[in-house]
């Protein structure tokens, strides 16, 4: 028998939800995807020292007021953190677009294009990168304008169908609704364990990819934030999954029989939902638990960034002395 790891590679595409580099090169995931506190982790290994030194050196060169240097050495970094990825993948790697940035559809846009051409600058060309954008509606409305700009976006931070939906129409290559911190929120407020199939973050997986299978939407469901392999295998069959290293080893060391539990035949019939903007706010208004994790979750990013900006600020501030 085969491992459940293995079993899981056949039937979906395995993504490593990590910028641990010894990990990716061990466990041959098909894509990468990254996030604020996945590239603060990465740059604090050995590994990237050297890149942490070139970046300041650079930094050091460029004009303008200290907080946009700041700004810029930082982003160079996270650039630095994907290059390194890109390079053991044979797949995309996903590089976030400034936390902060949100609510903010043309200060995302300009973003979005400055990691691309730094990517290119190395190049790395578009189609190995995928740009992630928070679920808010101007992260949305952002990815509507790049992915007709011909650069792929990986819409995160989802935690409803609401979400899910203004994705779609806004033809954004691929979705990330979170599935281990729907789980977290549940249990906090309902005292009670679930098993994998009760699990509220596995149906609500579930339930948009059956809601975009039945309705022909070319949307890429990525399943992540995965709290245990129980959830990952109630998803097995999902266009992709983006696993930590620690539950891909788990897997890889299961030789159980795993069951397939989605599949694009099995479409059935899911009415299509309208979602303009005054409908998805409302929607988003009555999810608690999606309001709240999606402003929580941009939070934790937020506060991330700032911790590697200060990290730039205190090796610039060095670097001068």
């Amino acid at each position: 028998m085969t491992s459940k790891l293995d079993q899981l590679r056949a039937m979906t595409t395995v993504v490593a939800d990590t910028g641990d580099i010894e990990a990716v090169a061990r466990l041959k995931p098909v894509d990468c995807t990254t996030n604020p506190t996945i590239v603060l982790k990465a740059l604090g290994t050995p590994m990237f020292a050297d890149a942490i030194k070139e970046a300041v050196a650079w930094g050091k060169k460029q004009g303008g007021n200290s907080e946009a240097v700041v700004h810029a050495v930082a982003d160079r970094l996270a650039i630095s953190v994907g290059a390194a990825l890109s390079g053991l993948v044979p797949g995309r790697v996903s590089t976030e677009v400034d936390a902060d940035l949100s609510f903010n559809t043309e200060a995302s846009l300009t973003k979005a294009r400055a990691i691309i051409a730094s990517y290119k600058e190395r190049g790395i060309e578009r189609d190995r990168i995928l740009i992630k954008l928070a679920s808010t509606w101007e992260g949305i409305r952002a990815a509507e304008v790049l992915q007709k700009e011909g650069i792929d976006c990986n819409l995160t931070l989802l935690f409803s169908k609401a979400q899910a939906i203004a994705c779609a129409d806004a033809k954004a290559f691929l979705i990330s609704p979170f599935v281990g911190r729907i789980l977290d929120w549940y249990k906090k407020s309902t005292g009670k364990d679930y098993t994998a199939e009760e699990d509220p973050g596995v149906v609500s997986v579930r339930d948009i990819y059956h809601y975009y299978k039945a309705n022909d939407i070319k949307t890429i469901v990525m399943g992540a934030s995965f709290r245990n392999t129980g959830e990952i295998e109630a998803l097995a069959g999902c266009d992709r999954l983006t696993i930590s290293p620690n539950l891909l080893d788990e897997l890889a060391a299961d030789q159980g029989k795993l069951e397939r539990k989605l599949s694009p035949e099995n479409k059935g019939s899911v009415e299509k939902i309208a979602v303009d903007e005054k409908t998805f706010r409302w929607m988003m208004n009555e999810d608690a638990m999606a309001t709240e994790k999606l402003s929580e979750g941009i939070r934790a990013f937020a506060k991330d960034l700032g911790t590697l900006r200060a990290m730039v600020s205190k090796e610039l501030q060095l670097a001068a002395a």
